[in-house]
């Protein structure tokens, strides 16, 4: 009877846990408050919203942390195991780039047929040129340029933090974690006084749409991913990561690459092929 439920397999039979079902309430409470607050229809919306993100974040923080002692602690996370998690981390990161095609899709179906007979109302607004008439579109060389070497040297910090880990160089890995978030950090600094200086808003023009919801949820994703190498590097302090047994610090470079990746089509389409000509005529009537 002793061995009736030990286990002779490599796979994981996740413990009964509370957190899908306060994860699902918290995260009603945030959309239905943050849905309400924005529509004024109730003078209690804000705190139903707050009482949702502080519950999500609780649930985040307690499953994370619960995902952390079966990897650390229990040894529930066999190579069987991780393959699936690996998978897992795989597919999430594809249903991001489809999320981020999506916002490009949006900015595409305009800008290359700014002046399409189909779309009359199109060209009334817009001028039949792209970017629209009014529009003073950023200079590509500038802050975008200075963001973009940014985040391509963290790619390398945290590349380098990565290998230092797998030879078991703490040293390495701390410093490469550090450099990471602090270049994320100044990313996310330098990109916010970029919008506090732009020429033009959310509202009123496709333009000023499609930027701000693709490069915005870009941005959202360099902060998220600041905190995902945070808790990194809290762990790499707690002496949790190995050469053999770091999925999370795994993931997180991975997600990490992944911005670094979107950030390129984004300057590559949005800044340069977007609005590089059009500073540049602008640039020259000045003078």
């Amino acid at each position: 009877m002793a061995d009736a439920h030990a286990k002779h397999h490599d796979y994981h039979l996740v413990d009964p846990s509370p957190w899908p079902i306060v994860g699902s309430v918290a995260a009603l409470l945030l959309a239905v408050g943050l849905i309400s607050w924005m529509h004024h229809m109730y003078s209690a919306a804000p705190l139903v919203f707050a009482a949702g993100a502080l519950g999500v974040l609780y649930t985040m923080i307690g499953w994370w942390r619960d995902v952390v002692k079966e990897a650390e602690f229990k040894g529930d996370h066999t190579r069987v195991v991780q393959i699936s998690h690996r998978y897992g981390m795989i597919l999430f990161i594809a249903s991001e780039v489809m999320f981020f095609v999506a916002w490009f899709w949006a900015y595409f179906s305009t800008a290359l047929f700014p002046a399409d007979p189909h779309h009359f109302v199109r060209t009334e607004l817009l001028g039949g040129v792209w970017p629209p008439k009014g529009i003073e579109t950023f200079d590509p060389w500038h802050l975008p340029l200075l963001n973009t070497l940014i985040l391509l040297t963290s790619g390398t910090t945290v590349t380098w933090a990565h290998h230092a880990l797998l030879h078991n160089d703490r040293q390495g890995l701390k410093w490469g974690l550090i450099c990471t978030i602090l270049l994320g950090l100044t990313f996310t600094c330098v990109q916010a006084y970029e919008y506090m200086h732009a020429a033009f808003n959310f509202s009123g023009h496709i333009y000023g749409a499609t930027f701000f919801m693709a490069t915005g949820f870009h941005g959202a994703h360099v902060i998220i991913g600041s905190i995902f190498l945070i808790v990194c590097l809290i762990r790499a302090y707690l002496g949790q990561f190995t050469p053999k047994q770091h999925l999370g610090f795994e993931f997180a470079a991975w997600y990490w690459h992944f911005v670094d990746v979107v950030w390129l089509f984004l300057f590559a389409c949005i800044y340069v092929w977007g609005g590089a000509a059009h500073h540049a005529a602008a640039a020259a009537g000045g003078h």
